[in-house]
């Protein structure tokens, strides 16, 4: 029998979650081709339309090896590789968490009117949308008062 080098229930029970760490250290900064975005729609099939740095707008799609790794929604920061024959097309390389744009927004490289969402899912369902459901003109407290003391004939009925 051979011995089990890896693997088991204590060897599962050590693994860290990458997602919970957010280590500053190891920001990945732009180079030459690559350029800051914000996500402004999600359009399907892995592709997204971006609002890049530099002021245009772009189409962007999302590389094989961070497809399933990083969850990419509305008004999040990516990095995107410039193409060289599309200018209107680019590929995300690598999208941030809220704690490294506050850190790139402190050292200059992403300009502080970009809003991240730091909203949580129960923020989300709990929100008032502002529909009122009352008719216009009517006050509820005058319709209370008006069944309290109007008398009730139980013989009419």
């Amino acid at each position: 029998m051979g011995k089990n080098v890896k693997g088991g229930k204590k060897f599962k029970k050590k693994k860290v979650d990458g997602d919970d760490n957010h280590d500053l250290k190891n920001v990945i900064f732009k180079e030459v081709d690559q350029e800051y975005a914000q996500v402004t729609a999600l359009l399907g099939n892995c592709r997204l339309r971006l609002n890049c740095i530099d002021g245009k707008t772009r189409m962007g799609k999302i590389r094989g090896a961070i497809r399933k790794k990083s969850w990419i929604s509305m008004n999040d920061v990516v990095l995107v590789s410039l193409r060289e024959f599309e200018d209107d097309k680019c590929d995300v390389l690598h999208a941030y968490k809220a704690p490294e744009v506050i850190y790139l927004q402190k050292l200059g490289e992403i300009p502080t009117s970009i809003k991240t969402s730091d909203k949580t899912d129960a923020d989300e369902k709990h929100q008032d949308i502002g529909i009122d459901f009352r008719e216009a003109g009517v006050d509820s407290s005058d319709e209370e008062e008006e069944k309290s003391t109007t008398p009730i004939d139980f013989d009419a009925i």
